[in-house]
Formats: structure tokens, C-alpha cells, sequence
């Protein structure tokens, strides 16, 4: 199973948008593995993705549920210390800023289809995991990427 480790991290960080909480989850993953194996052992790869998905989709919850009480005034969790080098923090932070926007703008389908066809799933695995056919996969694979780069077109000044 640790040949699946570092694609569940990298897919859960494109997920979260949060490299440490990628961590998080996947190790949650794998313990759920362990704990609770799936009864079809021949396909572990899915049952993976599946859990990895669901507990990303609590922790979104979780997390806007947190931002709720703050709004609310609720006290927050203290800042991280600024990153060494500001500007170019500031511009990584930018891009990834209006990645996950574009993202989170997607529909769950198309968002979870272009995250699992970037970690290299068959249009029959994905297919499988948002319930259409197989044929369809790559018409929906190019209207996701269509409406990422709409969202990520840059706005007019």
C-alpha cells in the first residue's frame, strides 16, 4: 500500500489545498485501510481514493464550519510565521489561491474528475467513481478543463 501513499497525498493536497492536512488525511486512509480493509483486496486503489475523497469532503465541512465561528467570533488558531521569502510566498500563495477558487467554482463532478484523471485514473475507474460511462469520461474530462480555464482566465482591468 505505500506504493499508493504519495499519489493519495499529492491527489488530497489538490483536494484540501492544504499540503499538512493532505498528510493528515492520507494517513487516516491508510489506518482506515488497515483497520477496515475492503472485501474486494484484488482493486485496493479505489477503496483508497474513495476513503481519501470522503474524508476530505468531512474535512471541507469541518473547516467551513470553522470559518463560520470565527465569523461568529469565535477565536482562531494562531498564525504561522511568515515564509522566508515574502514576494515570491505572496505569488505562490496568488496562483494557488486562484487554483483552489477555479476548483472549489467546479461542480464535485468535475472537480473529482479532474483530480483523479491528474493521478492517473482509467476513464473506467472514473467513470465508475461518478457514475456515468465510460465513453462519456473525455467529453466531461474537456468540459471540466474548459470551465477550470475559464475560471482561471485572468479578469479584466
Amino acid at each position: 500500500m505505500a506504493a499508493h501513499r504519495a499519489a493519495v497525498v499529492r491527489y488530497l493536497a489538490r483536494y484540501t489545498g492544504d499540503p499538512d492536512l493532505a498528510e493528515d488525511l492520507a494517513q487516516e486512509t491508510f489506518v482506515r485501510l488497515r483497520d477496515r480493509p475492503p472485501a474486494d483486496r484484488s482493486e485496493p486503489r479505489r477503496w483508497i481514493f474513495t476513503v481519501a475523497t470522503n474524508l476530505a469532503r468531512d474535512a471541507h465541512r469541518v473547516s467551513r464550519r470553522r470559518d463560520e465561528l470565527a465569523r461568529e467570533g469565535v477565536d482562531r488558531l494562531p498564525v504561522a510565521d511568515p515564509p522566508p521569502d515574502p514576494a515570491a510566498a505572496l505569488e505562490r500563495e496568488e496562483v494557488g489561491r486562484r487554483v483552489r477558487s477555479a476548483l472549489a467554482a467546479l461542480s464535485e463532478r468535475d472537480r473529482t474528475i479532474l483530480l483523479m484523471r491528474e493521478e492517473g485514473f482509467s476513464h473506467r475507474e472514473i467513470a465508475e467513481a461518478v457514475g456515468t460511462t465510460t465513453k462519456s469520461v473525455g467529453t466531461l474530462i474537456a468540459r471540466a478543463l474548459d470551465r477550470m480555464a475559464g475560471a482561471l482566465e485572468p479578469e479584466a482591468g
